[in-house]
């Protein structure tokens, strides 16, 4: 491979002592913005005993270097048409400097960022190349700093395999010859800190690859904003001024064991969940003075957003993402984010990202072949390529990938306090043969189908994230029986929080689809779940993905007519929040939105000018209410002391009958009868004698059902060496009996 010229100084010459053939050469490589190493021509470099200057600068036709402190140090020569200036300086010593360009035209300044020393230092490359640098965030991307006595941008991109890599942007006509950044060797990082910028500027970087091509212009892996799309480049910004008031919440969960805490999520698409009349997006304010107070209304104790990165394409809904540190442009500036967080934390709401190591975009302005190379992917298409998204892998093998995406998790936590991590599609990094044939996929190294990789990824970051911000939850989204999902990394397992319980949902609704005649020859779909409830620490979702697609609504989704469908689906909610787990619901499906989702418009929230939805979203509110006051119903959510069966084989009535408790807690009974059938007269053991009351009956004529209950308690009494209560279940209902203490 040809080399590029390399500088040596001397006797003010570029090339020193090189002939003048080589001389043009290096001056011609400088204009065209093709040199290796343009620190060193470029600049204050020594000569002999004194200084030269070297500049690059189009359009100018006469040139003076001044130091930062406006003494005039040299006029310049110009040696090429194109801009190419040089001449001997009366300093003494190695300092920035500061020209005055001038031609036909008028008059300007330009600092010279080639005079500045790195910024990056000896340990930043021992970190970083080891893959432990946990603080990339602050080394890498674009950042506004004081260096050498100029106020500038550095800018820091990884492209080992790049011939050259410049910044452009709107500062510098998106011309690629202007400012060529320097290689750090033992990195493969380039850099340059350009002074006289600030924030709000567009860029990109320009990169030659390995071959001589010149790739197209590359957003910034670390870029912390971006354009609105369709535009695709990176802003720069300056350093976050919110002032954080959130220290209560936050010191709150640091001590808590969320296993025991309540956790109600309303799972949200910030771009539909409401927008303005004009249908554009509403701002991170005006989702703070929305959304903010419904959920606190609504009982729910997290917010979780589907993918909120920057992406180009909105029916992607987030997970296509090519800006993983930076909070998209459609709800306006990073810091709206950062007070939406920190509003919602004051009002005692916890905030969940959807995130995504699983999807990787192949956008030509992304990481693919990022340097010309497979950098960030695998080169492999068996290892490297996602049949199902037409997307690109991550290589979870190599450790500055790692890093990338470890160091994202933890950016997430530290720079806008989010509560959790809800990591996107765990089960297609799992497994090498993922939607594939046989012969499609590569064994690893043992000759199995796990990918040992990825599992090494994922406990990394769960390690650092749980190690470095206590309080910070994960959560999986793992389809499949891998196990140990949410077990400590210590103890074998892949260190989340929590694991999405997918079976719950799919066998859930495949019940409640069914005509109530058939239903009690499918009993066990209901009673099954309970085989392996305790496995994992599960979060049972009613997620998006069970809306879209054809799928249909939840309430479109139920049985029978529209008074059976509206009742089903309020006694399925006080079904899954009386079972064990922690709960999430998609927006809309607490008033039972009709439609099914689509990312492109708002909820129809006019349905709430009729009963039955808002029935609906009450008996959602009343059931986080209870949730929430009952520990009975959420400290052993995780654990299988607090929770026995009371009636498991009453397939003919299609009745399910448990018992939740918790140390120190009034139990609490959950009936559900899944018939059309009133059922008078029906006997429950229960553990205690005395009074139970109805906290909760989804036939309420306010929530728009029948209205038949128990008069708000039953009795149980001791009969034939046990204790029972008779008591009315009413039709397609969930009831609720709290034992009361005399």
């Amino acid at each position: 491979m040809n080399k590029s010229p390399r500088a040596t100084s001397a006797k003010g010459r570029p090339a020193g002592s090189a002939s003048a053939g080589d001389v043009a050469a290096i001056v011609a490589a400088i204009v065209a913005g093709t040199h290796g190493d343009p620190f060193a021509v470029l600049g204050l470099q020594q000569a002999g005993t004194g200084f030269v200057a070297r500049c690059f600068i189009p359009h100018a036709e006469a040139v003076t270097a001044h130091t930062l402190a406006g003494k005039q140090a040299g006029r310049l020569e110009r040696r090429d048409d194109a801009g190419f200036f040089e001449g001997p300086l009366s300093i003494r010593k190695r300092q920035p400097l500061r020209y005055h360009a001038e031609n036909a035209g008028g008059e300007w300044w330009v600092t010279d960022p080639y005079s500045f020393g790195p910024v990056l230092g000896p340990m930043d490359d021992y970190y970083i190349a080891e893959g432990s640098h946990l603080r990339l965030f602050d080394k890498l991307g674009a950042h506004l700093i004081e260096h050498e006595g100029a106020k500038g941008v550095h800018f820091a991109v990884w492209a080992p395999n790049a011939r050259r890599v410049s910044v452009v942007g709107d500062f510098n006509d998106w011309d690629g010859r202007r400012h060529p950044m320097r290689l750090r060797q033992d990195t493969g990082i380039w850099e340059i800190f350009l002074p006289d910028i600030g924030a709000g500027r567009a860029y990109k970087y320009e990169i030659i690859g390995a071959r001589g091509s010149r790739l197209p212009l590359k957003a910034d892996p670390f870029a912390f904003r971006s354009e609105l799309r369709p535009a695709t480049a990176s802003v720069t910004d300056a350093p976050s001024r919110h002032r954080w008031g959130d220290a209560a919440h936050r010191d709150f969960w640091r001590g808590a064991d969320p296993r025991r805490q309540p956790v109600s999520i309303y799972e949200v698409h910030a771009g539909s969940w409401q927008r303005r009349d004009d249908g554009s997006f509403l701002s991170w304010d005006e989702l703070a003075d929305r959304l903010i107070p419904y959920v606190v209304d609504m009982g729910f104790t997290h917010i979780e957003f589907l993918p909120i990165s920057e992406h180009p394409y909105d029916p992607s809904w987030g997970y296509q993402t090519t800006g993983l540190y930076a909070p998209t442009a459609r709800f306006g500036e990073p810091e709206g984010f950062a007070r939406f967080v920190d509003g919602a934390h004051r009002a005692g709401i916890g905030v969940i990202l959807d995130w995504v190591p699983a999807h990787f975009p192949v956008d030509e302005h992304g990481l693919a072949r990022f340097d010309g190379t497979a950098l960030y992917e695998h080169a492999d298409p068996r290892k490297g390529f996602h049949p199902d998204w037409h997307t690109a892998i991550y290589n979870f093998g190599r450790r500055e990938v790692v890093s990338f995406l470890v160091n994202n998790a933890l950016y997430w936590a530290e720079k806008y306090h989010v509560d959790g991590l809800r990591v996107d599609a765990v089960a297609s990094m799992l497994y090498l043969d993922y939607s594939r044939k046989a012969g499609e996929w590569v064994p690893n190294v043992k000759g199995g189908r796990e990918n040992l990789e990825a599992v090494a990824f994922l406990q990394r970051m769960n390690k650092e994230l749980y190690g470095h911000q206590p309080g910070v939850v994960t959560i999986a989204e793992e389809s499949t029986s891998w196990p140990k999902v949410s077990q400590p990394v210590h103890e074998g397992g892949l260190g989340f929080g929590f694991k999405w319980n997918m079976g719950f949902m799919h066998d859930t609704l495949a019940y409640l689809a069914r005509e109530p005649v058939h239903r009690r020859f499918h009993h066990d779909e209901l009673t099954f779940g309970l085989m392996y409830a305790f496995s994992e620490n599960f979060v049972l979702p009613l997620s998006h993905d069970e809306v879209v697609h054809g799928k249909g609504s939840l309430i479109a989704k139920m049985s029978g007519d529209d008074w059976q469908k509206f009742a089903t689906l309020r006694a399925y909610y006080a079904f899954m929040w009386g079972y064990p787990g922690k709960k999430l619901l998609f927006m809309g499906q607490e008033f039972a939105q009709r439609r099914e989702w689509s990312e492109a418009r708002s909820l129809d929230w006019n349905l709430l000018d009729y009963h039955p939805h808002r029935g609906m979203r009450q008996v959602v509110r009343d059931l986080n209410l209870l949730y929430r006051s009952r520990p009975a119903l959420h400290a052993r959510d995780c654990e299988p002391e607090g929770f026995s069966w009371l009636i498991v084989d009453d397939k003919q009535n299609s009745v399910f009958a448990w018992l939740r408790s918790a140390p120190g807690a009034n139990p609490v009974a959950v009936v559900s009868n899944f018939t059309p059938v009133p059922r008078e007269d029906y006997r429950v053991k229960l553990p205690r004698a005395g009074r139970w009351r109805e906290i909760m009956n989804t036939d309420a004529a306010d929530y728009g059902g029948s209205g038949k209950g128990n008069g708000g308690f039953v009795e149980a009494r001791g009969e034939g060496g046990g204790i029972a209560a008779t008591m009315l279940l009413p039709p397609l209902a969930t009831i609720m009996l709290e034992f009361v203490p005399e």
